[in-house]
């Protein structure tokens, strides 16, 4: 999408931010909000929430690293009848879950979220990414592969299959405790073409296949639930590759200048983003609004991008994405969605996995177990 030529006068931006606050009323003096931990939390920290709080003096901010618990964990909470979370990170699939149970709010993003610079209205800037009524997409990011440079010999693996071939790669690997994307990447590996993934993992058959691939290595196994395991594990030479969230690797890699090199193939795309729990009394829920107005503007989305490899995902963010904070190199190249990176790339299907990811986190676990 192309940004328009003429620009929204900075007094008529601010005029309207103001209405906007002012219609609030009453703000709560604090907030909760949930995320993942680690370097993403971080550059959440820097882009969104410290600036935020300097505008707003007094106002107490508590970061919670239970994204990964989400649904279950809001799912407990309405039962109780206690929300004690103000707002929540998630990626697509869990938004959409969360929206189909009623346990997220659905908004009106255009009423909600600030225009584009000029004046692009909040749905067309965040376009398709936008999959649920209730979800307002940060980031594209994606699940890949990292690589101890000095433990794969002269033939660094350059395909994701290396993950299944102890013979020439031996130790060590690290794989995310769900079957998400452990199970497209088994079926891929065992020869099923990436179109027909999602038919062949539909089936109990497909299932069924997909765990006979992934245990062939599952002795080798070690198993994370934190983003932040596989480059720990990877830095301190725990395993001889294992997949985390390209920003991750990124901040190993990078700025860590661990010995460590990304293997993008097969890396899977997918969305994450905020949704507000249902349910909120009407003091938070004004605080929550303000913060989120702020939070995914279009340039608080580029500004955390100098933080961590992520793309932010409003398109009039794309053109302020610049250089890294602290390291002053072109974060551009980092990105997931740079062409060198995305030769082959693997499209998660977050609707998908909607409908099937209860069924299939028992299932896996249950394989776990054996």
């Amino acid at each position: 999408m192309k940004l328009k030529t003429v620009l929204l006068s900075t007094g008529a931006m601010l005029g309207a931010a103001a209405a906007f606050a002012e219609s609030h009323g009453n703000m709560a003096d604090s907030m909760t909000l949930v995320s993942w931990g680690g370097a993403y939390q971080s550059s959440q920290t820097n882009a969104y929430s410290e600036p935020y709080k300097a505008q707003n003096p007094g106002l107490e901010v508590v970061w919670d690293e239970s994204s990964n618990e989400a649904v279950a964990k809001l799912r407990a909470m309405n039962e109780a009848g206690n929300i004690t979370w103000d707002l929540v990170d998630v990626v697509a699939s869990d938004a959409i879950r969360l929206c189909d149970e009623g346990l997220a709010l659905e908004i009106d993003h255009d009423e909600w979220l600030a225009p584009a610079p000029d004046g692009t209205p909040a749905s067309e800037d965040f376009g398709d990414l936008i999959v649920s009524d209730c979800f307002i997409p940060q980031i594209v990011y994606s699940t890949t592969a990292g690589y101890r440079t000095d433990m794969v010999g002269d033939t660094p693996p350059t395909s994701i299959c290396a993950m299944f071939d102890t013979e020439t790669y031996p130790g060590k690997r690290s794989l995310e405790k769900r079957p998400i994307n452990n199970m497209e990447w088994a079926l891929l590996c065992d020869g099923v073409a990436k179109e027909d993934v999602y038919d062949v993992l539909e089936t109990d058959e497909g299932q069924a296949r997909a765990f006979a691939k992934l245990d062939t290595i599952k002795d080798d196994v070690i198993w994370w639930s934190a983003g932040a395991d596989t480059p720990q594990l990877l830095a301190d030479g725990e395993v001889v590759m294992g997949t985390t969230y390209n920003g991750r690797l990124f901040s190993v890699i990078e700025e860590q200048k661990q010995p460590v090199a990304m293997l993008w193939d097969a890396q899977v795309f997918d969305l994450d983003g905020w949704i507000v729990p249902a349910g909120l009394p009407a003091d938070r829920l004004a605080r929550v609004k303000d913060f989120l107005r702020f939070a995914t503007d279009t340039q608080r989305l580029a500004d955390q991008a100098k933080y961590i490899s992520y793309g932010p995902a409003r398109a009039s963010s794309a053109p302020l994405v610049d250089k890294h904070a602290t390291l002053g190199i072109d974060m551009a190249p980092h990105m997931p969605t740079d062409p060198a990176n995305a030769t082959n790339t693997f499209l998660y299907n977050y609707e998908w996995w909607a409908d099937y990811r209860d069924d299939l986190d028992a299932k896996f676990q249950a394989w776990l177990a054996k």
